[in-house]
């Protein structure tokens, strides 16, 4: 069984797997989780430099950023899905 990875921005996959949530790095409660994830050395930031718009969390408790909003990175995991049943 290989792992199915989803385009989460800049040439960067992710194991769609493994994601828990995917959330608008907004709200007071989501930033905490990213500065708690950096101090512990669990955030992976695939940004490129580029502005945080979507916020990963991993079953494995990795918090992975992405430049992508949370809606296009739903459509391509909606695509995956829709993919993998049509087979």
């Amino acid at each position: 069984m290989s792992a199915k990875l989803i385009h989460i921005g800049f040439g960067n996959y992710f194991n769609e797997d493994k994601i828990l949530a995917i959330a608008v790095p907004k709200s007071s409660p989501i930033k905490r989780n990213m500065v708690v994830a950096r101090d512990e050395n669990r955030l992976i930031d695939l940004t490129n430099g580029r502005r945080t718009k979507s916020v990963i969390f991993t079953d494995a408790g990795s918090v992975v950023l992405s430049a992508l909003e949370p809606v296009t990175i739903n459509g391509r995991l909606e695509d995956s899905v829709a993919g993998k049943e049509s087979r």
